[in-house]
């Protein structure tokens, strides 16, 4: 109940028509915080809470590669922030909770478990992803964007985002941005109304026990495979390698050439999930990062990278 005091309806109009989502109070100065989506384009907005208050906002912040936006509400009143929690501690199993207004019914409340951490889902930004994503059955859908996802104790874990669902009504896996990036990305938004973002400049995929054959690499490699590295980026300043042909491996097609990222600065990468969370929670642009790279054969190198900013 105490959580309920803190969660808003959002009224959207745009020069296509209206919406409206969910999203909640983030701190004593009326910041309010939402998907970016649910506010995109938006000529006003309004919030609304389950006690009958309503107020105008203000958008002043937008964060389309995390779907984060914040709000600020044109009232006189103290609103009361709901209290955050560390998506860093959310296991499979543990309860959650989601509350929002799907299909319009206000401040509805839906309880299932984490099942699953460390998802990506597309970013607004195209060719991005947002990555540590928890997945969720708590009942999420058209109405809920914006709204908490909560633990039991009634703390913020995610910001409810997407359900994946042929019908667009929950089917069960629902995706919440983890609290952790909002965290990152609010206190900027706030300022200055926008996130920069560090960029390396590759793209790519895990590596897989037939890429690693194709690579001749340890049996057993893990790490983030480097397909393409992007004309002008960090990445081919620095010299990483991408795929340059393609060659056949147990009957399937392999891209090989381009280096494999088994560390950053120390720390361990396992998958290009890996590599993402830690460009996106550790680093900011113009930082100079150290990768441990496995080049094709095996051959084990660091190479320095200066990072830079996002396109």
């Amino acid at each position: 109940s105490d959580s309920l005091d803190s969660i808003v309806e959002i009224t959207v109009s745009t020069a296509a028509g209206g919406g409206s989502g969910s999203g909640f109070v983030w701190d004593y100065e009326n910041h309010i915080v939402t998907n970016q989506h649910v506010i995109a384009n938006a000529q006003s907005v309004e919030v609304s809470f389950a006690d009958g208050r309503a107020y105008p906002a203000t958008v002043i912040g937008e964060d389309a590669d995390a779907d984060v936006a914040v709000l600020e509400v044109d009232t006189d009143d103290k609103l009361k922030p709901i209290k955050l929690g560390d998506s860093d501690t959310a296991v499979p199993g543990q309860i959650a909770i989601a509350i929002g207004n799907p299909f319009g019914e206000e401040f509805t409340l839906t309880q299932g478990i984490v099942s699953a951490v460390g998802r990506n889902i597309r970013s607004g930004n195209q060719g991005f992803t947002t990555p540590d994503v928890i997945q969720t059955d708590a009942a999420v859908n058209p109405g809920n964007s914006g709204g908490p996802l909560l633990n039991r104790h009634g703390d913020v874990i995610g910001i409810n985002a997407q359900i994946r669902s042929d019908s667009r009504q929950n089917s069960g896996v629902g995706f919440a941005v983890p609290i952790n990036i909002a965290k990152l990305v609010v206190p900027d938004l706030i300022e200055s109304g926008e996130f920069v973002y560090a960029w390396l400049g590759v793209s790519g995929h895990d590596v897989s026990r037939i890429l690693a054959l194709g690579l001749d690499l340890p049996d057993g490699t893990q790490g983030a495979y480097i397909s393409q590295v992007i004309s002008g980026g960090p990445a081919e300043e620095a010299r990483l390698n991408d795929a340059n042909r393609t060659i056949m491996v147990d009957g399937q097609p392999i891209d090989v050439g381009g280096d494999t990222v088994v560390g950053i600065d120390g720390t361990p990468i396992r998958s290009m999930a890996d590599l993402i969370s830690y460009l996106t929670s550790s680093t900011r642009p113009g930082d100079t990062v150290t990768l441990e790279v496995l080049e094709e054969g095996g051959n084990r190198v660091e190479k320095d990278v200066e990072l830079g900013v996002r396109p």
